[in-house]
């Protein structure tokens, strides 16, 4: 399951549907131009929380998966801690997949 998130992932960067950073992600569920946030298991608690916070406030799903090096290797950069899903159809079957 793992293997074809991360690969379904990667694509969605490819397609240009990936937000990353703290900043820029808080900023798009802010602006509700977000259909999913992922962020890494490993993230400090106060992290977490700050995320969690803000989808609910702003109705965008979160998951809390993986570890920062994968998100990142997923996406073809160096460790993310935060990703933002600006697509519907690539948001909707990562769900599905993070909820098999």
């Amino acid at each position: 399951m793992k293997d074809a998130f991360y690969s379904f992932l990667g694509l969605a960067v490819r397609a240009g549907k990936v937000k990353t950073g703290d900043e820029t992600v808080l900023h798009e569920i802010r602006k509700q131009s977000l259909s999913l946030v992922i962020v890494a298991g490993d993230a400090s608690p106060n992290t977490q929380k700050k995320f969690k916070d803000k989808s609910s406030y702003y109705q965008v799903p979160l998951y809390i998966t993986g570890d920062r090096e994968s998100l990142g290797g997923a996406i073809g950069k160096d460790s993310r801690v935060v990703i933002g899903i600006s697509d519907n159809g690539f948001a909707k079957k990562l769900i599905s997949m993070l909820d098999e």
